[in-house]
C-alpha cells in the first residue's frame, strides 16, 4: 500500500486514535493496525466495491469485514463521527440524485408549454 495515497492525515489520526479500541502497545494484534484498518474501510466506501475486492495490502478481506462489523455494533464509528463532525477536513458532503430528488414540476420555467394548439 502507498501511504501517500491514504486519506487520514496525521492531525486527524491524533484526534481519532484515542477513540479506538486497543492500542499498538496492547497484547495481541487488536490495535496494531487500526490506522490501516480505517484506511481500508474508507477505501471500500470511496470505491464502492464488495468486501471481497479489497486489495490484499489491507489484509484479508474477511478479517477486515469481521472487524468492521464488531466496531459498528460496538458504536466505534459513531464515536469517531461525533469527534470529527466539527473538523474542517471533513466538512464536505456529497449529495447525488439518488439521495435528493426534485419534484417533476420544478424542472421547467413558469407557464408550461409555449406552443398552443
Amino acid at each position: 500500500m502507498r501511504p501517500e495515497r491514504f486519506v487520514i492525515t496525521d492531525r486527524s489520526w491524533d484526534l481519532i486514535e484515542p477513540l479506538l479500541p486497543g492500542t499498538h502497545r496492547s497484547r495481541g494484534v487488536t490495535g496494531k493496525d487500526n490506522r490501516l484498518f480505517l484506511e481500508a474501510v474508507l477505501w471500500k466506501v470511496r470505491v464502492g466495491c464488495q468486501w471481497r475486492d479489497l486489495p490484499p495490502g489491507f489484509g484479508n478481506w474477511n478479517s477486515v469485514f469481521r472487524r468492521f462489523r464488531r466496531w459498528a455494533l460496538a458504536g466505534v464509528f459513531q464515536r469517531i463521527f461525533e469527534a470529527v463532525s466539527g473538523e474542517p477536513d471533513f466538512e464536505y458532503v456529497l449529495i447525488d440524485g439518488i439521495i435528493i430528488s426534485v419534484h417533476q414540476k420544478a424542472s421547467g420555467a413558469k407557464g408550461g408549454l409555449s406552443i398552443r394548439p
